[in-house]
């Protein structure tokens, strides 16, 4: 799960992480009395979405020489006028796609005076199997550039989880990012405030980017980006209650609710498949055969009818699925049940695209008995290679 910049700073500030004071604001009136309430006289107007890129970004109605979705207002009326150029209106960056996501929350944040920008995050790092620090002086910029670019640096620091962050671990990241001075001492007690939280709320991710060095040399928590092992959700309400559902696939959404691990793809062929592997050996043999997923959809080893169904159906409401192809290998989950959830389904939903089944493992031919029985247009495949020759070929015919 995902929140918003200024979620993610109130989050850091809770645990004594040093932010700029800021106001969300949801409405152009509030704008105004938001900046007033701010220092000054640097006032920063930040969209607010589940995407990075934000100030290199474009906003679709307002052309291409229009600035982006982080702007630097000199003044309270010119932080107003830039409100009312975002709210409302849909930023492209590098990750939403070409379809951009619609501003529907500001955050004005009162200015910094900057003299170091430099990157910090916080991830599990399963090559040791610890949360790891991954830091850098090149902050500021697409980190995935400067893995590319200037890998030596990138530094990883990985957390003992018995002693925590230490003070030779502070050390080790304060020399890795040149700190020094008040930003040195700062470091002390950010990284295990950081690490605290990380764990605390059961992070798997928490990016800093950039955290800068003020001209005054201390350290500065400028921008945040948090996301939630949605796994461990059970324990923090005080999280889930920060979910935003407007900046999440209404399907994506409805598949959450029914224990489903649904992702949303760009293709055109809809996927439900048990079992994470086959699912991404059905998504690759897709593919392989010159079309593409619609989504990545596992219903589980132990779903039922009604899982089924509804599966199904989510699949069936994306307008870009132009035919689909259920991949069961029977092992917990029975063929039959599966067919019979496919049947369900179909008979409520219609059936408006190709269909093509593969059933192989416990009841197997119950199952394709089944589907045979039920009268609906449903191409049976003997195979994974043939299902997938089968779709492709329904779909370009």
């Amino acid at each position: 799960m995902n929140i918003h910049e200024y979620q993610a700073k109130a989050l850091l500030k809770g645990f004594g992480a040093p932010v700029a004071q800021g106001v969300p604001v949801l409405k152009i009136e509030e704008v105004e009395a938001a900046a007033k309430s701010l220092p000054g006289p640097l006032y920063v107007v930040k969209s607010q979405i589940h995407a990075g890129g934000r100030g290199k970004g474009k906003f679709k109605e307002l052309g291409p020489d229009a600035k982006g979705g982080v702007r630097l207002a000199k003044s309270i009326d010119e932080a107003v006028a830039f409100a009312k150029e975002m709210l409302g209106n849909t930023l492209v960056t590098a990750q939403t796609g070409p379809a951009g996501k619609q501003v529907n929350r500001l955050y004005i944040e009162d200015g910094a005076d900057i003299d170091r920008e430099l990157y910090c995050s916080l991830l599990v790092d399963r090559s040791v199997g610890r949360v790891a620090f991954v830091v850098s002086t090149e902050g500021g910029m697409d980190i995935e550039a400067v893995a590319h670019d200037t890998p030596e640096k990138i530094h990883t620091i990985a957390i003992d989880p018995a002693t925590g962050v230490t003070a030779d671990d502070v050390a080790n990241i304060s020399k890795a990012l040149e700190l020094s001075g008040a930003a040195a001492e700062d470091a002390k007690s950010l990284f295990p405030i950081l690490y605290k939280a990380f764990s605390e709320k059961d992070m798997a991710l928490l990016e800093i980017n950039p955290l800068i060095v003020m001209k005054n040399g201390h350290l500065r928590v400028l921008d945040a980006k948090v996301s939630f092992d949605g796994n461990a959700l059970f324990r923090h309400d005080d999280v889930k209650a920060l979910r935003d559902e407007t900046e999440e696939d209404a399907k994506e959404i409805e598949a959450s609710k029914w224990d489903l691990a649904y992702v949303a793809l760009d293709g055109n062929i809809g996927c439900m498949v048990n079992g994470a592997g086959l699912a991404m050996a059905t998504m690759d043999i897709i593919k392989l055969y010159g079309k593409e997923p619609a989504n990545f959809c596992d219903v589980g080893g132990g779903a039922g009818k009604e899982k089924v169904a509804a599966a199904f159906k989510i699949i069936t409401a994306d307008p870009k699925v132009e035919g689909i192809l259920v991949n069961i290998f029977g092992g917990i989950m029975k063929c039959d049940v599966i067919a019979e959830g496919v049947v369900a389904a179909v008979q409520e939903v219609g059936l408006k695209v190709p269909l093509v089944v593969r059933l192989e493992g416990t009841n197997v031919e119950l199952g394709k008995k089944i589907l045979n029985e039920s009268g609906l247009a449903i191409t049976a495949a003997d195979d994974l290679d043939d299902a997938a020759k089968k779709i492709v070929a329904a779909i370009k015919g």
